[in-house]
């Protein structure tokens, strides 16, 4: 689907004054040709439903319509909303816009059936974000994460074990998802350029193993990697019932965080839960 005549997004960030806010943790993308690879990385997006957060001035959103979805966007900046209602005309029926905080508002409520979730999220409020799409019931209410995140960020969700990124983000992300660095995008791309590279993260669910919940492997991430550096031994001994699971699991209590893999996680929360 070809894009109708639109304006340039930097006449559209002028024509309506939309200099980005740092408090809302706004940086626009306004490369069509890098927007529209973005808009490619969820596969084929032909009549399918979208949810887009912190569309901002519309980047994003112009490529993702133009890739033939129908796109529900949620932004809290009043003052982009003018500019998403002009997008709007332009794609009669296809963009429904949500004023509002994504962090107060059921995504899932909004749809009838399961959206993919594509978005250069606003830093301040990314990895909230994200770990609360984690945690929804699986199979989960969304087909697809396409996010947006500092590199340092998209690092740790996919970061294997052992790495020095790797972490409670990483065996959250991957448990029950496949999670792949889809692209890095230099800060250039960014008006304004933030002070840090970023990087586009896909998110594929799959099964989640059987007799483990998720609130059991949050906690126990949560004890080990809040004191990485210290053996198992110390840094589970607040979980009740941690100690007897790693030996009934064959982990050695000596061993730190970072060096259990996200299936011998599962292993031990499926032993507490």
């Amino acid at each position: 689907m070809s894009l109708p005549e639109l304006p340039p997004l930097r006449e559209v960030i002028a024509r309506h004054g939309l200099n980005a806010s740092k408090a809302l943790g706004q940086n626009f993308l306004l490369d069509a040709q890098l927007l529209a690879r973005i808009a490619r990385i969820p596969g084929d997006l032909t009549d399918a439903e979208v949810l887009e957060i912190g569309p901002g001035p519309g980047g994003l959103t112009r490529a993702l319509l133009g890739a033939g979805a129908r796109v529900t966007a949620i932004e809290r900046d009043h003052r982009c909303i003018p500019a998403l209602a002009e997008l709007g005309e332009a794609f009669p029926g296809k963009l429904r816009v949500i004023e509002g905080d994504a962090l107060e508002i059921d995504g899932a409520g909004l749809f009838e059936g399961k959206p993919h979730i594509a978005s250069n999220l606003p830093y301040n409020i990314g990895t909230a974000l994200l770990v609360r799409w984690l945690s929804a019931d699986w199979a989960p209410w969304w087909q697809s994460l396409t996010l947006m995140f500092q590199r340092e960020v998209a690092e740790r969700i996919v970061a294997p074990t052992d790495g020095e990124a790797y972490g409670r983000l990483a065996v959250l992300a991957q448990w029950r998802s496949k999670a792949t660095l889809a692209m890095p995008v230099h800060r250039s791309a960014f008006t304004p350029p933030p002070k840090v590279m970023s990087a586009v993260v896909h998110i594929v669910p799959g099964e989640a193993p059987d007799g483990v919940r998720f609130a059991t492997l949050e906690r126990l991430t949560a004890a080990a990697f809040g004191q990485r550096r210290k053996m198992l031994r110390q840094s589970l001994k607040g979980v009740p019932g941690a100690l007897a699971a790693l030996e009934a699991v064959g982990i050695e209590a000596t061993r730190r965080a970072e060096t259990v893999s996200v299936a011998e996680f599962v292993a031990l929360a499926k032993a507490l839960s």
